[in-house]
Formats: structure tokens, sequence, C-alpha cells
């Protein structure tokens, strides 16, 4: 097999766990955007320039509107294990003219130096094979990450971090984010205000521009009490699927809540 439907990435030795976790929580009918998986050995053919590859790659059927997300999901990433985040390659707003060196660019970072140190320091001898989940990307007018459990101490309590625009602004550090503690009820323990001046966007054309953020939005909460709820009910959904003690990147457009990745806690930061 050479790539699958979402929901239907099973085979964490094929699609990698990015993408297992991923269709389990379509099949569970958690908000994930459409999109479809790529197998390992698909992704190394399209890598070392095999052109039947390639062509298969810019006939998938990519039924959706506008750029895609195309993001890394090796074998043993997002595992109990190990996480990998930051490791490898995720690019964001990627036309199809873009998508084969897309690809190969997710491809390319299993030998980052990086990655394979990270490897080293965790004992894993495997050869690194790399899954790519290809997505409709979310053009998020607020996005960020959703610990279901306290990383910094281990309370039983939701730990969010908000910025403006794509959640990669507080994912990769650009941006000092909002910060909310909620009860495992989803009652609000504390509000620490960011300072949010920057917010990726996608780009006409594609790629993703770091645009200024107005003044007055800088240190302004970006998060509702609406929204809120919204994200302790996604926490709750993502706990009954997976267990307790979830990683979630999420993305707010317009009303809607979308679930990006779901990982668990490795460890206690």
């Amino acid at each position: 097999m050479t790539w699958a439907p979402l929901a239907e990435a099973d085979d964490e030795t094929q699609f990698g766990g990015k993408a297992v976790a991923l269709a389990r929580a379509v099949r569970a009918g958690l908000p994930v955007p459409p999109g479809l998986a790529l197998a390992d050995e698909f992704v190394e053919a399209v890598g070392s320039g095999d052109q039947a590859a390639e062509d298969e790659l810019t006939s998938l059927p990519l039924r959706f509107a506008g750029g895609a997300a195309v993001r890394s999901s090796a074998v043993g990433e997002d595992s109990s294990r190990a996480s990998f985040a930051g490791q490898h390659k995720t690019l964001l707003n990627v036309e199809p003219a873009g998508l084969v060196e897309a690809v190969r660019a997710v491809w390319r970072s299993l030998s980052a130096e990086g990655a394979l140190a990270y490897r080293r320091r965790l004992g894993i001898q495997e050869r690194p094979r790399m899954g790519v989940v290809i997505q409709q990307l979310v053009p998020a007018e607020v996005a960020g990450v959703l610990f279901t459990r306290n990383p910094i101490n281990g309370c039983a309590e939701r730990l969010i971090e908000a910025g403006w625009g794509l959640g990669e602004v507080v994912v990769d550090g650009r941006v000092i984010p909002d910060r909310y503690r909620l009860s495992p009820s989803g009652a609000v323990i504390e509000v620490t205000s960011g300072r949010k001046d920057v917010a990726l966007r996608p780009r006409p054309g594609g790629g993703i521009l770091e645009q200024p953020v107005k003044a007055e939005d800088v240190e302004r909460g970006c998060l509702t009490d609406r929204q809120l709820e919204q994200l302790h009910l996604l926490a709750v959904d993502c706990e009954a699927v997976f267990g307790h003690g979830q990683d979630v990147e999420w993305a707010l457009s317009g009303p809607v809540l979308h679930l990006l990745q779901v990982r668990p806690l490795t460890t206690i930061r």
C-alpha cells in the first residue's frame, strides 16, 4: 500500500505514529481536518526521486480546497516512548505544485542531525522510516497546544497555550503565548497574558508569512470563555479515546475547533 485515506491509516509500521493517532481520532468522531497518509516506502521512493512515485503523488485525490499541511509521521514518532516533537519537518500551505518537494523535505528531515541525536539519546537502533500526513490547512485565527495534564508539575489540570494565527508560532517559541490553567471540570484556575507580537498566516500562492500583531492585541487574551469551554471538551474527548495525559495541537477557524495532532505526554517539562 502506498497511501490511504486518513481514517484508514491504522498500521503504525507503515504510516507512523502521528498518522495512526489521527486515524483513530477521525474514527472516534473528533474534529480532525480531512486528509490522507503516505506509507513510509512510498515516501522514501518520492524522496529518492522515483518518477513513478512522484507521478502517483501528484495524482492523489486531495479533495479539499486551498493549501495543505504536510506533516511528518515517522515510525515510532508520537509514541509513549518518544514524541520527536520539533525534530522532523512540517510544511504549511503547500500548493499542489509544491507537494513533491514538500514530501521530500519531510523525508530528508529524518537525517537531520537533531533527529539523529534524539534517536541516539533514546537508544533507538531501528532504521529511521518516515510516513507523511497530508491534510487541509486550517487558516487559524487562534491556535496552540493543550495539555490534558499539566506537563510542568504533573497536576491533574488542563494547561492551554495560545497565540494568534497558525499554531507554529506557539510550538516554535516565536512568541510568549497566553497561558490558561483549567480544572479537570473545566473551571478557569488562572489566566496569564502573554506577549504575542507576531502571527503566522497563509501566504497567497503558498507558504506562510510572519506578520506583526496590532499593538492592542499583543497582550490581549486571544481565547474567550466559550473557546476555553470548547478546548476543555476536546480534552475530555481526547482522554476518552487515548487515555489520560495527552499533548494536543489545535486551531480555531471562526467558531470551529480543529484537532491537528494528539500524542501522549512523554515527560514532565
